[in-house]
């Protein structure tokens, strides 16, 4: 299988994240690139360049206000004077009230973050876009002939809206890529086996009726991204039926993970799409610093499988997964999963 990388996450290397009112460093750090690429090289994965699409693949997903707020916020914010290194944002707007769209960068900033988890340094913007790129050059590969890519995103994107970062998520690289998709296919689906719920692609697609958002995580009424990711939630308006979600208990193990991954399965082939995206997660992981779900190794070779047996050309876009001695050792297994079932 190839695998598209980018080194340019590099200069993406935030330091702000408050647990529980202590600011720490985040786990959503560059090493996690390094480690997912050692699982790469221990599968013996051709890794191929980035392609540069421009603002064309990210503007079928995201605001025009948003894409220009992530372009010139940080030359913005240092103009204030006075200013950290790392844009955090002190407020946030009450959308469901009357609201306007503010003027300054303090107030765009709470605009456009759903909370603390996306500081926004110096090399972020190029770094996002360079992630967005990773995923459309995989999606493109898929679309010129390739079976199945890997594309290493990082920072990842699935809690991305189409105009508000959110859960270390700035754009959304699985949504990205499926709109990239749906130039060729008439329907797409997207699976997504990340510990948390993919709520920033639910949000994008929630309504329409040509993308089938599927997500399998931990609950939660007890785990980020606490308000959405309901069983109830199953779409709105044209788009009602095309919204899956299967949220499992805290500390689910591999068997039951699998009875889940099995129905999600089946509601992908009634869908018929004619491709698919899976936001891969590794933090299911027992071994994963955000403890959610317990799934082993062994388990995530047996995801690998059972997503490969879905029988569609497949872009698998790296989401979560955070600094474990086993992160690489375990995409190594869901990729070894998916080849040896194909």
């Amino acid at each position: 299988m190839k695998a598209v990388y980018s080194e340019a996450h590099q200069g993406h290397d935030p330091q702000f994240f408050l647990v529980r009112g202590v600011v720490k460093k985040t786990t959503e750090q560059p090493e996690r690139a390094l480690r997912l690429l050692s699982g790469l090289e221990r599968g013996r994965h051709s890794i191929v360049p980035a392609q540069v699409f421009g603002a064309g693949p990210r503007a079928r997903v995201h605001s025009a206000d948003y894409l220009t707020f992530l372009e010139h916020a940080y030359a913005e914010w240092q103009a204030l004077g006075d200013s950290g290194t790392e844009m955090i944002p002190n407020i946030h707007p009450m959308r469901h009230q009357g609201v306007s769209y503010p003027v300054g960068i303090v107030g765009k900033l709470g605009w456009h973050t759903a909370d603390t988890a996306c500081p926004i340094g110096p090399g972020t913007y190029d770094a996002v876009c360079a992630s967005a790129d990773v995923a459309v050059t995989a999606a493109q590969m898929v679309l010129d002939g390739d079976d199945t890519v890997y594309a290493l995103c990082r920072p990842p994107g699935h809690h991305a809206y189409s105009d508000m970062a959110g859960g270390f998520c700035y754009l959304n690289n699985s949504a990205i890529a499926a709109a990239h998709l749906r130039q060729r296919h008439e329907r797409v689906a997207i699976l997504d086996v990340d510990v948390h719920h993919g709520n920033g692609t639910q949000g994008i697609f929630y309504d329409r009726t040509d993308v089938l958002t599927v997500s399998i995580h931990a609950d939660p009424s007890r785990y980020y991204p606490f308000y959405v990711g309901y069983a109830h939630e199953r779409g709105a308006g044209a788009g009602l039926g095309a919204n899956l979600n299967i949220p499992l208990p805290l500390g689910t193990g591999d068997d039951d993970y699998m009875a889940a991954l099995e129905m999600a399965t089946r509601t992908i082939r009634a869908f018929a799409p004619g491709a698919l995206v899976v936001a891969l997660g590794l933090d299911a992981s027992e071994a994963d610093p955000l403890q959610g779900l317990k799934i082993t190794t062994a388990g995530f070779r047996r995801i690998g499988e059972a997503i490969a047996r879905i029988g569609l050309p497949t872009v698998l876009v790296q989401e979560g997964g955070y600094l474990s001695d086993i992160l690489g050792v375990n995409l190594a297994s869901v990729l070894a999963g998916f080849e040896d079932a194909r």
